[in-house]
């Protein structure tokens, strides 16, 4: 019974995957209210039927998709704590923010979209659950602060700017492409992206 239980959920997990990496070229191609169902069916090769096993309408798909996507971010945050080396966590996490520009611009884009239309699926959560989340990220900034390891800066300015600058690579990588003259950036191209941000936060940050 128990490996029923986990195959079955393997195979949801799967195929929800499969729907939301469709829905994700869907929604950044014709926005929320001009995306279909029948088209994010098309692109993932299914049965219109198996979207609607796992999404009740198209909201309900874009609700679950935004939160996936949040999800998988602030996972790549939620081990700092004050324990940790400053350099070692902004480091880190300017990378992996950098990378999912890199590997999954269309959920940056997505994400982009419904904030710019005022948030309208997401506006709950951003004064809830994120601002929870956002909370305890500042109190650890202010204790690294505190205990003089990093300079006195804003913690919520210091996100703002690692969000911003790492998300443009995903949001307007058009603009990006376009001046520097090339068809697409390369793998060294985003290593640069990486080492050259460091470089700025953490000595804006006092970090040698």
């Amino acid at each position: 019974m128990a490996k029923e239980k986990v195959s079955e959920g393997s195979i949801r997990q799967k195929n929800k995957a499969i729907i939301f990496n469709a829905a994700k070229k869907e929604f950044v191609t014709y926005g929320f209210k001009g995306a279909s169902i029948k088209r994010i069916a098309e692109r993932a090769n299914i049965a219109r039927a198996n979207i609607h096993y796992y999404f009740k309408d198209k909201t309900d798909l874009y609700q679950q998709l935004l939160s996936s996507i949040i999800a998988v971010w602030n996972n790549d945050y939620d081990t700092l704590t004050a324990d940790k080396e400053p350099k070692q966590v902004l480091s880190d996490y300017i990378r992996a923010k950098v990378m999912h520009a890199k590997n999954d611009p269309d959920a940056s884009r997505i994400f982009a979209s419904e904030l710019i239309h005022g948030a309208p699926v997401l506006n709950e959560y951003l004064h809830s659950d994120f601002k929870i989340w956002l909370q305890s990220k500042v109190n650890v900034i202010e204790t690294w602060i505190k205990q003089g390891l990093i300079d006195d800066v804003n913690p919520h300015h210091l996100l703002f700017l690692i969000w911003s600058s790492t998300q443009h690579y995903a949001d307007f990588n058009v603009q990006v492409v376009a001046a520097l003259d090339k068809e697409a950036m390369s793998d060294d191209d985003f290593d640069a992206v990486v080492s050259s941000l460091t470089k700025i936060i953490l000595k804006g940050c006092g970090i040698q």
